[in-house]
């Protein structure tokens, strides 16, 4: 928003005739995109829909957390195939932030409602499952328990048989192992028994949570240090190892974890406070969603999610929870030619962006250099939506890769808002610097050699001032203006003007 010149001045140092409008404050003049929900499938991109108007929120907030349902549907029992050596997980973690009274807990209700349900159902299924492997060990503790008496009663001669029996019996008690009643999800949870459920379920768990305080627990507030490692470890799908009180240690060679909460736009900028979050890659791995709130524009009296929507969301969800809890080796998506293309070509407009030196993108390049990863899952989850009864019977084709390309470009947006409130571009981090010199000092004009010898203990040269000055002009709180030139001589400086609020 740069100020519009009216007249040139008549000497160098005479203020020009500037417009000035109202400058935008560093970082939020970015547009963010709406959740484009006409790229899911129909009977997803309906719920979604629906569920928006019945709530009155955006449809970003039902949309993040339906791709959250279909992950915890799918994640951990299958894998998404690009291409030979590249497998990647399908399991994905959002973060949607909106403020207090926000409606989000209803829109959460209806959209994971088929994961409870589905819970249910295989609870009830694996009842029978769990009562005789019940009963099984307590008989075969009762012969433990019987087998030991006779082994330290036993005569010397009958001693080492008797021993032996003990043994055997004791081994038959350690195999029969009681299976615990199947869950998909879980709500305020430590990372310690985040890693205990998962080690139980299978390497696979959701956390989803419409209030959650998960960055809290993550921090360390509650235990006293930060415990991120079940949380990289579980969207990689590295090997995980749970130390379990009494129990001896039990590894998950897969872990799958799903993330899908909502915070406070407030915790969104704290989150630079905890410096492990960022250094670890754990801020890399958030999908992020910062919708415009809906409140002042809410309807009273807003129409009910239709039941053939919501009956056919109900239906295909559990259906796709059902068919894919059966799979203990992991289905495999696998991609066709043309999604395999559509992600080369995404890597080959993104690579040029992370350039450590001159790269737009280069300040997140911990979150971006893992865009085309998270796009395959995208893509992955998409296709199981499209395919829900057997997924793993067609590939994943070009359609779909697009498909996610398109939300892929929606959370890339909402990254970049993010990180410039964590202070992560040093564009802004440095045109705050020389907005608050101007503040501090109310000053008129100045050139770069000013600025420069001003703040030199934060800028190594008048170089790293470029992007600097450009920001804050582009935002309308300073306006260059170049000199006149006679003609002899070199040129005078460009002179930088500031808004009059900064004025004495």
């Amino acid at each position: 928003m740069p100020a519009h010149l009216t007249a040139v001045p008549d000497t160098p140092d005479d203020e020009p005739g500037l417009v000035w409008d109202q400058p935008v404050p560093l970082g939020s003049q970015r547009v963010l995109p709406p959740f484009p929900v006409d790229v899911l499938p129909d009977w997803l991109a309906a719920q979604v829909d629906a569920v928006a108007v019945a709530t009155q929120t955006p449809p970003d907030l039902a949309g993040c957390v339906a791709l959250s349902v279909v992950s915890t549907a799918v994640g951990g029992r299958a894998i998404a195939r690009i291409r030979t050596g590249w497998d990647e997980p399908v399991n994905i973690y959002t973060v949607v932030a909106l403020p207090p009274a926000s409606r989000k807990t209803p829109v959460f209700r209806a959209m994971t409602t088929p994961l409870t349900l589905a819970e249910r159902d295989l609870a009830e299924k694996m009842r029978p499952v769990i009562e005789q492997a019940r009963l099984e060990r307590k008989a075969a503790e009762a012969l433990q328990e019987r087998a030991e008496r006779t082994a330290t009663s036993a005569e010397a001669d009958e001693r080492e048989s008797a021993l032996a029996d003990a043994l055997d019996a004791a081994l038959t008690v350690h195999g029969k192992e009681i299976p615990p009643e199947p869950r998909l999800i879980a709500d305020d949870i430590t990372p310690e028994e985040t890693a205990s459920m998962l080690a139980q379920h299978g390497g696979r768990l959701a956390v989803l949570s419409a209030e959650g305080n998960i960055f809290d627990i993550l921090a360390g507030r509650y235990s006293g240090s930060p415990n991120l490692n079940v949380f990289l470890k579980g969207h990689g799908g590295d090997m995980l190892l749970v130390d379990r009180k009494g129990r001896p240690a039990e590894r998950v060679d897969n872990p799958a974890l799903t993330l899908g909460v909502t915070v406070q736009p407030a915790i969104i900028d704290e989150l630079a406070e905890t410096r492990k979050f960022r250094g670890t890659g754990l801020l890399a791995r958030f999908l992020y969603s910062m919708p415009e709130n809906t409140v002042g524009d809410r309807i009273a009296d807003p129409p009910p999610v239709p039941e053939e929507v919501a009956g056919a969301y109900h239906e295909r969800v559990r259906g796709l929870v059902m068919g894919m809890h059966e799979w203990t080796d992991p289905a495999v998506f696998a991609f066709s030619p043309e999604a395999n293309d559509e992600l080369i070509d995404l890597h080959n407009a993104i690579e040029p962006k992370l350039h450590p030196r001159r790269g737009e993108w280069a300040h997140i390049g911990d979150w971006a250099g893992k865009q085309v990863g998270q796009t395959a899952r995208l893509a992955a989850l998409l296709h199981a939506v499209r395919h829900h009864d057997e997924p793993w019977a067609q590939p994943v084709d070009g359609t779909t890769a697009k498909a996610a390309r398109v939300l892929s470009e929606y959370f890339t947006e909402h990254a970049l808002m993010v990180f410039e409130r964590l202070g992560a571009d040093p564009a802004i981090g440095g045109a705050n610097t020389i907005l608050n010199w101007i503040r501090d000092h109310q000053i008129t004009s100045f050139t770069k050699r000013d600025v420069h010898r001003a703040l030199a203990r934060r800028f190594n040269s008048a170089a790293d001032l470029n992007p600097c000055l450009a920001v804050l002009e582009e935002h309308g709180h300073i306006a260059c203006i170049e000199p006149p030139h006679s003609g002899r001589g070199r040129p005078r400086s460009p002179i930088y003007w500031t808004h009059p609020r900064y004025r004495a």
